[in-house]
């Protein structure tokens, strides 16, 4: 029996024993059952008996035709305006690629960082971390703005995914990827459920985060995870290409065979430096961040920088819609369905007795790794935050201790897989790391996440005395 044909095998035995199970008290049987072949569909990722978008296309239809949902509850999860992100962000990829932009930036990058591909991997995570207050989605910010630039390094270095990806593309693309939500966490507005935070904490504790509040309370524990993750990963996952001596001169002889800056070129960096510029200034011009990103991609059409074949090519964008909007869809439904309420009050409830330090620092690990069950950090926000919030507090743990914890939380567990959070989907999708690998160093920097923004967080603000 081929190793594809047990791995289907045990993902069906594992949803039918979940589907055959006594339905737990205070859910119902739909809301059980979706339970159920979502969790087919996530071991099917991990097992990946058949690419990941046919796991997810067949996981929709099985749950059609067991009438779990109905055909349009199924498929809304493609009407998501992240996943429509996405797709641009992938085809906002392509132009740089096409155009050779991708290469220039990136040449010009290497000319002007030095000869150690560790240095251009905290370069590439410093220039997500100068963007993130005025640019409350990671995914425009990762996948649109820093993607592009890490993926021309990439190539510009020869690593291209397949048998080059560990030369240094597979590297870039985690550092940024596992520094993604340190950077969301330290500040309000870098994510967008960080506002939704504030507000839900101070409905259950009464207590007050402004914007400067949670900046100090995040500065010791982010700037100390943002410093050791790039050198960690290094050590755990190192890239083939260390040292780089001749990188500078390479970068200037590149630069000087591609001569000036093409008229393709420069429609691609002005779109680009427009899109920028919306998306930072997105609190007044009142632009969606995936508006913005397709009216980029509509300009690169319009004026030829892109054709319509270059989108019909770019197979990572489509695949991504299709297995990302699945699980999109599913989670929000597992929500609707009362699957997600259930399982905050029932692991509410069954810590309600523990002393304050225990209980807190279950609902923290809880939180972090229920995540997997998540393809949204908002999603998960609105389903548990409060609620373990006002488990945590009742046991007597401090209000402004329980809020920032489970806040920062909240944000440091995107990283764990390649589609908890909207980034991951793009990154994933250019094919540098395997599965089980993104997975693994995931699980691996969670763990020094939570170490540093508990440990060392804590211990800072009893600093700051609020606590």
């Amino acid at each position: 029996m081929s190793k594809k044909i047990r791995n289907s095998l045990l993902i069906i035995f594992v949803a039918l024993a979940i589907w055959f199970t006594p339905v737990p008290e205070g859910l119902s049987p739909q809301a059980w059952h979706l339970f159920a072949l979502m969790v087919a569909v996530i071991i099917g990722f991990i097992l990946q008996p058949l690419p990941v978008g046919a796991v997810a296309f067949i996981g929709i239809t099985v749950i059609i035709l067991t009438n779990t949902l109905t055909l349009a509850e199924s498929l809304a999860g493609y009407s998501s305006s992240a996943i429509w992100l996405i797709v641009s962000a992938f085809l906002f990829a392509r132009g740089f690629i096409k155009t050779g932009l991708g290469r220039r930036i990136a040449y010009l990058v290497l000319r002007s960082i030095g000869n150690s591909t560790l240095k251009v991997g905290y370069a590439l995570a410093i220039s997500d971390l100068i963007l993130a207050p005025a640019t409350p989605s990671s995914a425009a910010r990762a996948g649109g703005i820093i993607f592009p630039i890490a993926r021309g390094l990439a190539s510009a270095l020869g690593s291209e995914p397949g048998p080059t990806s560990r030369r240094a593309g597979a590297y870039f693309l985690q550092v940024v990827y596992q520094t993604e939500g340190v950077v969301c966490a330290m500040f309000m507005t870098a994510m967008a459920g960080n506002p939704l935070m504030v507000e839900l904490a101070a409905k259950v504790t009464g207590i007050q985060i402004s914007w400067g509040m949670w900046a100090l309370a995040a500065s010791v524990p982010g700037l100390t995870a943002f410093i050791l993750i790039p050198w960690l990963l290094y050590l755990v996952y190192p890239p083939e290409l260390k040292h780089v001596p001749q990188a500078k001169e390479i970068a200037k002889e590149e630069l000087l065979k591609m001569g000036r800056l093409t008229l393709q070129e420069g429609t691609l960096a002005v779109t680009f430096v427009v899109a920028l510029f919306l998306w930072c200034t997105s609190s007044w011009n009142q632009l969606n961040a995936t508006t913005v990103a397709m009216m980029a991609v509509s300009a690169l059409l319009i004026a030829k920088v892109l054709t319509w074949n270059d989108v019909i090519q770019e197979k990572g964008a489509w695949d991504t819609l299709i297995w990302m909007g699945s699980l999109v869809g599913l989670a929000a439904e597992l929500s609707k369905k009362g699957f997600i309420p259930w399982f905050a009050d029932a692991a509410s409830s069954a810590m309600s007795h523990l002393p304050w330090a225990a209980c807190l620092g279950l609902l923290i690990v809880i939180y972090m790794y229920s995540h997997y069950g998540f393809a949204s950090l908002t999603a998960h926000i609105s389903a548990m935050y409060a609620a373990f919030v006002a488990v945590a507090v009742a046991s007597g743990a401090p209000p402004y201790l329980t809020v920032l914890a489970l806040a920062f939380t909240a944000n440091i567990c995107l990283a764990l897989t390649h589609y908890s959070g909207a980034p991951g989907p793009i990154y994933y999708g250019a094919g540098y790391v395997e599965l089980p690998t993104w997975w693994r160093l995931g699980f691996i920097f969670s763990l020094v996440n939570l170490v540093i923004w508990v440990g060392v967080g804590a211990v800072w603000w009893k600093v700051l005395g609020l606590w």
